[in-house]
Order: C-alpha cells, then sequence, then structure tokens
C-alpha cells in the first residue's frame, strides 16, 4: 500500500476512534421518595447493573426541600456527567431543581411531583383530587409525617407482597411537614428533555396530578398500571423509561461529536 493510501486510511479512522474514546458513559442518579429510603431503588438499580449501567442513588434526609435539594446537588457535583436525573415521587421536588446543572443532560419522572417555579408539593397536590394516603399519615411531635402500617398496605404499596409493604413501613423515612409548603426557584424540565411514568393505580400522587404535570412538560410519558411503588412492583418497566432515556443522551452525543 502506498504512502498516500495509508495517510487516506489514517484519515478516516482517526476520527472515529477518537470520538468513541472522548465519549463520556452516561450516570444515572436516582433519588427517592418519601415514606423510603434509597433502598427503595434496589431492583431497578440490579437491573440497570445487570446492563453495565453506572449508577448511584441519593440517600435524602427529608428534614426541607433545601436540605433535600442540597443533598441532590452534592452527588451531581460528584458524578461525571453526563447524567440523568430520576427523581421518584417526592423526589422530583430535587430533582427538578437539581436538575439544572450543564452535566444532567435528562430527567426522568417516576410518578413524581414536577413544580413550576413558585409551586410547592401541597400547591400540586391541592389542585387535583386528594389521594386517599393522605388519609392514613401521622404527624409526629417533631412535626414530621409519616404513614401508619395499614397506609403503606393499603395505599402506598398495595402490590407489594405484604411482607416486603411490612418493611417499607419500619424502614420509612419521614417528611418534615413543612416541606410540603416550600417552593422550587427553578423548573430544569423546562430545558431538559424529560421522561414521566404514571402510575396509573397510584393512591399517593394522584393520576391526575401525575398525568397534567407529564402533559405541561411535554414529556415523554408511560403509563404503568402500578401503585405508587412502581420501583418495587414493575422495576422492569421503570428500568426501560431510565434506559431510554439513557439511549437517547448517548445517541445525541454520538450525533454532535
Amino acid at each position: 500500500m502506498s504512502q498516500t493510501a495509508i495517510a487516506t486510511n489514517l484519515q478516516t479512522v482517526t476520527p472515529s476512534t477518537t470520538t468513541a474514546k472522548l465519549q463520556k458513559p452516561v450516570t444515572v442518579v436516582l433519588v427517592h421518595g418519601a415514606w423510603a429510603n434509597a433502598s427503595s431503588w434496589d431492583k431497578v438499580i440490579s437491573l440497570l447493573l445487570a446492563k453495565g449501567q453506572r449508577v448511584i442513588a441519593v440517600p435524602l434526609p427529608l428534614t426541607s426541600l433545601e436540605d433535600d435539594l442540597a443533598a441532590t446537588n452534592r452527588i451531581v457535583a460528584d458524578t461525571e456527567g453526563p447524567i440523568v436525573l430520576v427523581g421518584h415521587s417526592w423526589g422530583g421536588m430535587a430533582v427538578t431543581q437539581a436538575g439544572d446543572a450543564p452535566k444532567v443532560a435528562a430527567l426522568v419522572y417516576v410518578s413524581a411531583f414536577a413544580p413550576d417555579v413558585g409551586e410547592s408539593g401541597g400547591s400540586l397536590i391541592g389542585a387535583h383530587p386528594t389521594p386517599p394516603a393522605l388519609s392514613t399519615i401521622v404527624t409526629d411531635s417533631a412535626g414530621f409525617v409519616y404513614q401508619t402500617v395499614d397506609g403503606m398496605l393499603t395505599n402506598i404499596a398495595p402490590d407489594v407482597p405484604v411482607a416486603d409493604a411490612r418493611v417499607l413501613a419500619v424502614t420509612q423515612g419521614r417528611l418534615a411537614g413543612k416541606a410540603f409548603e416550600q417552593t422550587v426557584a427553578v423548573a430544569a424540565w423546562k430545558t431538559k428533555p424529560s421522561w414521566f411514568i404514571v402510575t396509573a393505580d397510584d393512591r399517593v400522587v394522584s393520576p391526575e396530578l401525575q398525568a397534567a404535570s407529564a402533559k405541561r412538560m411535554q414529556a415523554k410519558t408511560t403509563v404503568i398500571h402500578s401503585s405508587h411503588m412502581s420501583l418495587l412492583s414493575h422495576p422492569g418497566d421503570v428500568a426501560s423509561v431510565i434506559e431510554d432515556a439513557v439511549i437517547r443522551i448517548q445517541s445525541s452525543a454520538a450525533m454532535s461529536s
């Protein structure tokens, strides 16, 4: 082969090889909801890890919206981008603001709150039919809200095995009651591509609220006939939506390289 042919061949191969080396893997960052902890993502995490996906779960303090945002921001800041940021239920409040970080490439909401600027969890709940789960909450002496065992079995996780639902009741994180009235200062879904899983049998975040949020966001929407804890009762469906977001971000990065 002539030197000219070799040089031409190298020019053809080198750019694509360089692009492949420069492409950064996507990391999925998972944010749990109230009356739960990071282990609520266990089944979804196992499915994502089995496919070689990079994943990290954020443990929320649930002491205030500001504290939850700070906890999420710390993980985002310490994680190499691009990031697909995923929020379940109350976790959507933190995701909506933390998602404004430049390294966050996409947002996934799983039956989650997706507020606009100036909105709170309480204002979103109040604009739609009252969910049954609000009738089974208890406020402790410090002003933190949690679910009764019956509430966990009948409202939070009715399609999860009873033994597992009882464990959820014991390990649940209590949410500061004041957090329901705290508002967000930025809505990242206005500028970031978004996905939304609507859980049609939800008794915690009303399906009407979820559908309205997904429509307002113009999110790519998937409806699952699941309780609020789709993470545990339908982990495959949840993982598939997250994987779709990852693939979309990877494809966009490849096209722009």
